[in-house]
């Protein structure tokens, strides 16, 4: 495998401080849905041991699924986690401490589905910014079937609730022991419906302009910085596609990823993840940045960047240019969940995703666990 100067990637492996917390290197496993919890929300032991293999083989942050974050409108699949109460955040300690215990770090996503919902256990409605439905159809390996529900249009009183109910998982996540936590305002979900013209009719202060739209995640971000304190790690995750509109770009280009990401700077965020199909690929025809790229020019604050970022050399690459301070892997990871030990140890990376890992549910599998790698061998086994 290609070294990148003369090393095996050592810009991967080096240390790097976001916000409060330290890293052990460059390489963080990204936020993916696996709709395993129990039906009440609850994490599980077998979550576990899914995020600590992850911690095991060479991450050095760990970013969980999307959590719910109250008992109403927030829940976006069946046996998706919570941390909405009390006893879910209570579940999550396992977790927590099993990914300390084997030296990652880990950030607890923070998630309102909106419009994007297709499956709730407490309410039969959805909410959006305008009563207007998602495109495409919902997602089978969710449990999912048939066309996203029309939502009702948001009002401001549900707006306030929202920014609460952000704020109150943030503190139970602080609770739980979680290093940071991570705003999810990317994928087509509630904070990223906002960012969406076509979805975003409003007529008030969070419709119309970009500086409009952005206003919900500035004001959640602000809300949870000023509540955790400076000794927990904040960060958002933001896109331009969406898991129901994968092509959708930022009409104004440039000149709204300037207004977003400067915007999202000065809330007080650590970082930003931005995911894009290809992380180093243009963001726009007429710009040759990447979104991280644009993201680290105009917010002034540290960038995970994710998306087809499989070869080390391309990872490598956008932390070398500085697009990029860390560098998360999704798809990639769960085919090497020793990723990083493989390319420090010059270890030939699995290509193939085995076809039943997400179908037909994306749920975790027994398989999946007792699956032994490299190094795991040279470990003496998990």
């Amino acid at each position: 495998m290609p070294n990148e100067s003369g090393t095996t990637y050592s810009s991967l492996a080096s240390p790097v401080r976001i916000g409060a917390t330290e890293l052990p290197n460059r390489v963080a496993l990204a936020p993916m849905t696996r709709v395993s919890a129990t039906a009440e929300g609850h994490a599980t032991d077998r979550m576990a041991s899914y995020y600590e293999k992850f911690a095991r083989g060479g991450f050095g942050l760990i970013i969980t699924e999307g959590m719910y974050i109250d008992t109403q409108h927030s829940q976006g699949y069946l046996y998706q986690p919570g941390i909405a109460t009390e006893s879910q955040a209570e579940a999550w300690k396992q977790v927590v401490d099993a990914s300390h215990r084997s030296g990652a770090r880990i950030f607890a996503q923070l998630m309102h589905a909106g419009a994007q919902s297709q499956g709730n256990t407490f309410v039969d409605t959805t909410i959006g910014p305008s009563a207007i439905a998602p495109k495409g159809e919902q997602l089978s390996f969710y449990r999912g079937s048939g066309p996203y529900r029309v939502p009702s249009e948001i009002s401001k009183a549900q707006i306030s609730e929202v920014r609460g109910s952000f704020v109150r998982a943030a503190l139970r996540a602080q609770a739980a022991g979680f290093d940071g936590i991570e705003i999810h305002g990317a994928n087509g979900y509630l904070i990223d419906q906002f960012l969406t013209g076509y979805l975003n009719v409003r007529s008030d202060h969070y419709g119309g302009s970009s500086e409009n739209r952005v206003r919900l995640a500035s004001e959640i971000c602000r809300d949870i910085v000023e509540a955790v304190g400076p000794g927990m790690t904040v960060g958002i995750r933001i896109s331009q596609a969406k898991v129901s509109d994968t092509a959708h770009r930022w009409p104004g280009g440039a000149e709204d990823a300037r207004t977003i990401f400067r915007t999202l700077g000065e809330t007080g965020i650590d970082y930003i993840h931005t995911t894009e199909y290809r992380a180093e690929a243009p963001a726009f025809e007429d710009t040759p940045e990447s979104l991280a790229a644009l993201a680290k020019q105009y917010s002034g604050v540290a960038i995970i960047a994710n998306g087809s970022l499989d070869h080390p050399e391309a990872a490598a690459a956008m932390i070398r240019n500085g697009s990029a301070d860390v560098i998360a892997l999704g798809k990639a990871a769960l085919v090497n969940r020793d990723w990083l030990h493989r390319v420090r140890g010059d270890i030939p990376l699995d290509t193939e995703m085995h076809p039943g890992l997400l179908a037909p549910i994306a749920d975790i599998k027994d398989w999946e666990l007792h699956r032994e790698t490299p190094h795991d061998a040279a470990d003496g086994g998990l």
